[in-house]
């Protein structure tokens, strides 16, 4: 029995996840450093919510806000760093180290001094944005989320850092190196979370001190294993901080339409946001919570999200369109099945789960009626609204992907989660709904383009 189901996996593996550029033995080597960096993130992130809610409900509204501009700002320079990985994946898959080198280098720069622009902007201009987007929160939630912010768009540059890091060690499938740079810095957050919150109870003073140490302590980490430890991209420190143009002009081809993408993408978010802060703090904490656990499932797909970039990147610099389609069809087939897997063990721990958020009981049936709806609707749609784009992305196609998920975004999600949420008085399952049909939406264009040749047209490197 043991030996048929052995036989049966090797075949399965071998059809589905081999072929002449890449191997099932090479795509779960990046695979599993990636899910398990992914699981350690979402869990850890729920832990730390968890924490502050400790703190009260108007703390875990106020990280929650602010989170939503976070996600926002941090998403700008991670599409950056995207970019890199793309262009570092295909000199790998082409054969060109000394390009790769470059390439990496070039991420860590670029995206270092894009987190700074950002951080500092958003420091100096808090109280109006914070004004302009939350002004209906309550005092004490806009106090707490005035706090937050600062301190959060302190940490940008450390952020940054392990970021385009990770992603140039992403590209030539090094994902081991990367995890170990992620735990280390998700690890070291709930552990000065646990001291300055729980112990010393600071509060959201003590979050912003965590956040800060732990990412600036996994920054020093990732710039030390590039130039001194690591041996595969060989990067050397005066190349992260001298720019070579034609090399950021490649990056910024795949990276600068990524990142216009995630500014209207997480812009519609907040804006649906501050639909739901006008519905009062009760609907905000749903949200909140809806949002921690519904991550909960996507960790396995959203590993895969990430995996396609190298594996189709790598296939792409050989120009093996066959294997890059192949591969695509099996991610996305690989990504519904887990989302059925993950409901299976989430919702029979539902109650123990929801508990550590502490929320009021009114609100735990809301909770619960968002996340059947969503977790249907992430089988049928998630993975092909998601991972195809991933995949297109990583041939070169940016312009189209960031393009059509712009649109899709703000003329779905965002309109719809207007009428459906505040017009029509769904409120919270509202907004969540217009989500699902903005998926819906977003499948449809990007395997209509999977199925054509305009995709794999691109050339990304020499």
């Amino acid at each position: 029995m043991v030996n048929k189901l052995k036989n049966f996996t090797f075949k399965i593996l071998t059809r589905w996840f081999s072929g002449e550029s890449i191997d099932y033995k090479q795509v779960i080597a990046i695979f599993l450093p990636v899910l398990i960096d992914q699981a350690f993130v979402i869990c850890l992130n729920l832990l730390n919510t968890a924490m502050i809610s400790t703190s009260g409900v108007a703390a875990v509204s106020a990280v929650n806000m602010v989170d939503s501009l976070n996600i926002f700002l941090i998403n700008v320079f991670v599409a950056l760093a995207t970019g890199g990985t793309v262009v570092v994946a295909q000199y790998k898959g082409s054969g060109n180290e000394k390009m790769v080198s470059k390439s990496a280098a070039g991420t860590i720069g670029s995206v270092f001094l894009l987190a700074l622009a950002i951080g500092v902007t958003i420091i100096i201009f808090h109280d109006q944005i914070l004004g302009l987007l939350f002004g209906k929160a309550a005092p004490d939630v806009f106090a707490n989320a005035k706090i937050y912010i600062i301190g959060s768009c302190a940490s940008y540059c450390g952020i940054g850092t392990v970021e385009s890091v990770c992603g140039a060690l992403r590209g030539i499938g090094e994902t081991r190196s990367s995890l170990i740079m992620s735990l280390t810095m998700n690890l070291s957050y709930v552990f000065f979370n646990f001291i300055f919150i729980n112990t010393l109870h600071m509060g959201i003073y003590g979050m912003v001190i965590s956040i800060n140490i732990a990412r600036y302590l996994a920054a020093a980490l990732a710039i030390l294993y590039v130039v001194r430890l690591g041996n595969n991209l060989r990067v050397q420190f005066i190349d992260i901080i001298k720019f070579d143009f034609s090399m950021l002009k490649r990056i910024f081809f795949i990276g600068l339409p990524f990142a216009a993408e995630q500014m209207f993408f997480n812009g519609g978010k907040i804006l649906t946001q501050t639909f739901i802060v006008s519905l009062g703090t009760y609907a905000i904490d749903t949200n909140a919570i809806a949002g921690s656990m519904a991550a909960l499932s996507q960790i396995p797909a959203n590993a895969m999200s990430l995996t396609i970039v190298t594996v189709v990147g790598q296939c792409m610099g050989r120009r093996d369109v066959k294997d890059a389609r192949k591969f695509v069809k099996s991610f996305v087939t690989a990504s519904s099945i887990s989302f059925i897997l993950m409901s299976m063990i989430i919702f029979p721990l539902y109650y123990p789960i929801v508990s550590l958020f502490h929320p009021p009981a009114e609100i735990v049936p809301d909770i619960l009626s968002i996340l059947i709806i969503n977790a249907i609707a992430q089988t049928l749609l998630w993975s092909a609204a998601f991972i195809t784009p991933s995949a297109l992305r990583a041939a070169g196609d940016s312009r189209f992907t960031s393009i059509m998920a712009m649109l899709s975004m703000w003329f779905f999600r965002v309109v719809m989660g207007y009428v459906l949420g505040i017009i029509l008085h769904l409120g919270v399952n509202g907004v969540w709904l217009a989500m699902d049909l903005e998926w819906a939406v977003r499948g449809i264009i990007f395997m209509s383009r999977f199925r054509g040749k305009k995709w794999y047209k691109h050339h990304v490197i020499d």
